[in-house]
């Protein structure tokens, strides 16, 4: 259970003239600044998922000409956000595993580590002067202009000399014993080669005794590390309730099922569902958000709670928790997760409201406040008190919620409106969720203010929605996604980018039409290694619900809909086509390689991500309404050894160029022809 935070006393110091400690000044020379990754110092992990690099620099130096080096510290932590008692790890503090770091000019240094497991992994660096390393510099450049070198020599073999008490018993210290009689003794000349040997050194840097003043970095820092489905994956959102063959009733979950055969066939790996728990009838919204609803209308299912239940009940027209466990795994057996959404609130009728009054706020009345976005009103919604003087049993409560859903097979949270929640409680839950079930992911839908996303995202999120829906011209989405892939809050903020949501529509796809929705679904899926479509996207759903609205006309917030799927200008093959590609290409696996490529034309955009073996490269015509035309510019050195042309192949098309010069001609038409996705082939 949380405990509340305890107000620290006041601590007072007293100042005065001692001198510094002579020795242990004198000896700590080595420094150890400019480490990265490390967020907010230290205060935060950074985030990987299992199988990928962690790299590590820092800046590394000490004061006159002696060299210095450095080594990173990693260990696998456990499960818990900190080593604490009763979440320990298998691991001791000893049981560091050691990589020697190398320098990359101008006193910075760098060195990484590979993590594999669920949970938390901690590094640090340690740097001291490296004796050896300065006497054997300064040996080779004295010998190598011709000076006698007998007094370096002797000096050389004196260190490497096992001291008692001090010189390991590692092989390698056997070895520094043997270089060292072939250097204090013979012909100098073979003394001085046994100096310079390559085993010598390689042996010396691994030798405890030979490290002067270790310096350890100030901090312990973190990685917490999470499975693939963290980073990379697309997902389709839908209504369950309209997935059946009746438009005047719910359907239910088993005929909710027979739709997902074809979300499956479109390569998505998660199927996300709106809220599926008892909806309130008090304040029920009517259709398209009116306040007078007619028999029948179903109302939001953001409004949760009634006389069936509620966050842990199932909304009695989709079935029963055992009905959703049967879709949970037909979503399985196909190879896809579902996601579900949690929305901490409740409908005037939810059970907490009689059993919990002191969970919510109160008017002067003693009337419960419902949910206010000026000038926006949720009357048929209560927002919880999570300051309550009763806040622990609260938080506790929303945490079994979470519990719950995960014994039903749910791992995968979408968590709307995270941002108008208490921060300290998503960081005390994720962690306490994540140290039960690691493999749990967690979706921040919080469109709001950069510093409040990115603070979320460093409490725990796995993800986090995006301005991608805002961001239409080319200087948008290149220094959007610059910040995104290349600053420093791509450490611990994943992007999943929805090219639409129940509740955003934007301009763009209302004014376009189909061919916006192609541009921006090429977009979506290429530019983000997790990205997402609202059911209705691939048949062009685009009618707002008034002029200036970013709401949908007959939304299904609050109706029941029926979507002609067989449609013959559904998207849903070019979907496939790109979902696939997501699949069988490792570079659209991640955000990190991205790279924007110049065009004379500004309606035209180009980027590619690589790896080592391919570059995918992809260009689009950001403009719905007209052909557009012109140069794109490529790295032809990068991707291809000099003077050999390249060889596009156009996944969307099936055709093949071959390219032999850095700027190559394109022609983009908006509906037949929107958008080229190109793999190349990477050659030495």
């Amino acid at each position: 259970m949380p405990r509340p935070a305890r107000t620290p006393k006041p601590r007072t110091r007293t100042i005065t003239n001692a001198a510094p400690a002579g020795p242990m000044a004198v000896a700590l020379r080595a420094v150890i600044e400019s480490v990265q990754p490390e967020i907010d110092a230290g205060r935060f992990p950074a985030k990987r998922t299992a199988g990928e690099i962690v790299r590590v620099e820092a800046d590394v130096f000490a004061d006159g000409h002696d060299k210095v080096a450095a080594d990173l510290l990693y260990r696998f932590a456990g499960l818990a956000a900190e080593a604490a008692p009763g979440l320990s790890t298998s691991l001791s503090p000893g049981d560091w595993t050691r990589v020697p770091m190398a320098p990359l000019g101008n006193d910075r240094w760098a060195a990484e580590f590979r993590v594999d497991d669920l949970g938390f992994y901690e590094f640090t660096i340690e740097a001291w002067v490296d004796r050896f390393a300065t006497m054997r510099d300064g040996l080779a450049k004295k010998f190598g202009a011709g000076q006698d070198v007998g007094t370096e020599l002797a000096e050389l073999a004196l260190l490497l000399s096992p001291k008692p008490k001090a010189a390991s018993r590692k092989p390698e210290a056997t070895s520094l014993k043997r270089f060292a009689d072939r250097i204090a003794a013979g012909d100098q000349s073979e003394r001085v080669a046994a100096a310079l040997d390559v085993d010598l050194a390689a042996a010396a840097r691994l030798e405890p005794a030979l490290r002067h003043a270790v310096v350890r970095y100030e901090r312990t820092l973190r990685v917490m590390v999470e499975r693939e489905r963290a980073r990379f994956g697309a997902w389709y959102e839908m209504f369950p309730r309209s997935a059946g063959p009746d438009p005047s009733r719910s359907a239910t979950f088993d005929e909710a099922a027979e739709r997902l055969p074809a979300i499956a066939a479109m390569g998505f790996d998660i199927v996300y569902l709106p809220p599926i728990h008892p909806i309130g009838t008090t304040a029920r919204k009517g259709r398209n958000n009116t306040l007078t609803p007619e028999p029948g209308d179903p109302g939001s299912p953001w409004a949760i709670g009634s006389a069936e239940g509620g966050h842990t009940a199932v909304e009695p027209g989709l079935g029963s928790a055992d009905d959703f466990v049967r879709f949970v795994s037909r979503a399985r057996d196909l190879g896809m997760e579902v996601a579900l959404d949690i929305a901490f609130q409740t409908s005037p009728d939810h059970p907490w409201v009689t059993e919990h009054p002191e969970w919510f706020r109160h008017r002067p009345d003693g009337t419960i406040k419902y949910a206010e976005n000026p000038p926006k009103k949720y009357q048929d919604i209560y927002p919880l008190d999570f300051e309550s003087p009763e806040w622990p049993a609260l938080w506790t409560a929303l945490r079994d919620v979470f519990l719950f859903w995960i014994d039903r097979g749910v791992t995968v949270f979408r968590v709307d409106n995270p941002h108008t929640k208490t921060f300290r409680f998503w960081e005390w839950v994720i962690a306490d969720l994540k140290a039960r079930h690691p493999e749990t992911v967690f979706l921040s839908e919080a469109f709001t203010r950069p510093r409040v996303m990115h603070h979320l995202a460093k409490l725990g999120f796995s993800q986090s929605y995006t301005y991608f829906t805002w961001r239409n011209t080319k200087q948008e989405l290149v220094d959007y996604f610059t910040e995104l892939t290349a600053g420093p809050g791509r450490e611990y903020m994943r992007p999943n980018l929805f090219a639409n949501t129940p509740d955003i529509l934007h301009e763009f796809l209302q004014q376009g039409g189909r061919p916006a929705f192609k541009i921006r679904l090429v977009l979506a899926a290429t530019l983000g290694a997790s990205y997402g479509i609202y059911s209705g996207y691939e048949l062009s759903e685009n009618r707002p619900a008034k002029p200036g609205s970013e709401e949908y006309l007959d939304s299904e917030k609050y109706q029941f809909r029926q979507w002609s799927w067989d449609d013959p200008d559904s998207l849903a093959p070019m979907i496939t086509l790109l979902n696939d590609a997501r699949h069988a290409y490792r570079a659209l696996q991640s955000d990190w390689s991205l790279r924007f490529h110049e065009t004379d034309n500004d309606r035209i955009i180009a980027y590619s991500k690589r790896d080592a073996r391919v570059a995918v490269l992809t260009i689009v015509n950001l403009d719905y309404a007209n052909m557009q035309h012109g140069f794109v510019r490529v790295p032809l050195g990068d991707w291809a050894a000099p003077g050999t042309p390249i060889t596009a192949a156009d996944l969307i098309t099936g055709e093949t160029y071959t390219w032999s010069n850095e700027w190559n001609y394109v022609r983009l038409e908006p509906d037949t022809r929107p958008a080229h996705v190109l793999v190349i082939e990477l050659r030495p």
